[in-house]
């Protein structure tokens, strides 16, 4: 089937609300390509029917029949149809209906120039963050020192992984400038603004790897700004998961390694 959606180069859909979205789309193309035609047309006849040789004389007053009137009334009744019958119902329900029970919940970091995904570990509470702690070891300021709950605690630069048919909340803001995550084959999208932590949720329902990028110009590399989301299966999500685990909280050694010759020994 034909589709203006897919002419003009959206990716293919991976969500499960994304068709919503999708069918809203298509109809404003082809409403605007109907408008955009119409009046074309429209303009080329006024330029014939009232071209210099058959009307000398300038008329101030434009057309005065009804026909321009009922076709503006059409346009504007098509337009509260596009509000009240497709965009409210679904702002409503993607806005007022966050996911209950089990959802992942990520917290999403921006930075100029890349992307800090925060996870809260197996226990499933996020730590304690410190913005005095703030490095580049430790980008979004975990105070694993003094909170439990932050030892644990998974941070992942510019790579989000999620599992399939799961809800996900993710918890946006930012460390300087206002970015904006865009998640297009998940249709979403939200400004990640300083100083505010908003949540936006979605369900994948297609394994696979997808492009994050920032929606917002933030500075001289925003084109830098990008990032890969990985929708796993279970037992792959549950396999990453355990790999930035030791990544991020590697054991504490047994015995410290030996100095280099010259360094630390006695009688120095």
């Amino acid at each position: 089937m034909f589709s203006l959606n897919r002419l003009m180069g959206m990716p293919d859909n991976a969500s499960e609300h994304g068709y919503t979205i999708d069918h809203m789309l298509e109809f404003c193309h082809w409403f605007m390509l109907a408008l955009a035609v119409g009046w074309t047309i429209f303009f080329v006849y006024t330029l014939w029917r009232f071209r210099a040789s058959k009307s000398p004389k300038a008329d101030y007053y434009g057309v005065r029949t009804k026909a321009s009137t009922h076709v503006e009334f059409m346009v504007v009744l098509i337009d509260v149809l596009l509000l009240i019958g497709f965009a409210v119902p679904l702002w409503s329900k993607r806005v007022l209906h966050f996911p209950l029970g089990d959802a992942v919940r990520i917290r999403v970091v921006a930075q100029q120039f890349q992307w800090n995904f925060h996870y809260p570990g197996p226990d499933g509470v996020f730590g304690d963050q410190d913005p005095t702690l703030i490095s580049a070891a430790n980008p979004v300021g975990l105070d694993r020192a003094h909170d439990p709950h932050a030892k644990d605690d998974i941070v992942s630069l510019n790579e989000m992984h999620v599992p399939v048919n799961h809800d996900v909340i993710l918890e946006i803001t930012s460390k300087d400038v206002i970015h904006s995550v865009a998640i297009q084959a998940m249709r979403i999208g939200q400004d990640a603004i300083p100083g505010s932590n908003i949540p936006i949720w979605f369900k994948p329902v297609k394994t696979g790897t997808y492009e994050i990028v920032c929606a917002q110009l933030c500075g001289s590399s925003h084109y830098k700004m990008r990032a890969i989301l990985v929708v796993d299966t279970d037992a792959d999500y549950k396999d990453w998961l355990d790999q930035m685990e030791k990544l991020n909280n590697p054991p504490p050694s047994a015995t410290p390694p030996p100095l280099p010759a010259g360094q630390g020994g006695e009688g120095e």
